[in-house]
């Protein structure tokens, strides 16, 4: 298998909602629209897609239709350039009806986070300082 993430579906239980989070309140970018049944936003390197829920869950095949818990073990990481870039992301995030679980403070790690919660719940990390961002947005990690 070649080292590459090419999409992450999110199942959504409102198409319509999280299609507003995410192009008007976090201006993600994308050329769908709610009414073609799933939406896609172009990241840097990996695509973002809404799906419903239950039609995501009956995809992947009997008995994954049961809803899933507060925490469902996965976090998105969206890592800044700048400190204060934390900050203005979470506000957009908040702004956009997005909730707000971790005020961003220094973490153990030497860098700054918070999270916040997308309209179905789903957590997305805002971190600076764990890695470097090369021109294309993509990290270094070694």
């Amino acid at each position: 298998m070649e080292p590459r993430i090419s999409i992450i579906t999110l199942g959504v239980a409102d198409l319509a909602r999280s299609h507003r989070f995410y192009a008007n309140g976090l201006a993600l970018p994308t050329t769908r629209s709610p009414s073609e049944g799933i939406v896609f936003f172009q990241t840097q390197g990996t695509t973002l897609a809404l799906f419903p829920y239950a039609e995501l869950a009956a995809d992947v095949g009997p008995g994954y239709a049961e809803p899933r818990g507060k925490f469902a073990g996965i976090t998105i990481a969206h890592n800044v350039r700048t400190r204060s870039e934390v900050d203005a992301v979470l506000a957009a995030a908040a702004a956009a009806g997005g909730q707000i679980v971790k005020q961003a403070d220094a973490t153990d790690w030497g860098g700054y986070s918070g999270y916040f919660a997308d309209p179905d719940g789903y957590l997305w990390e805002v971190a600076w300082g764990a890695f470097p961002i090369n021109d294309d947005g993509s990290l270094t990690i070694s």
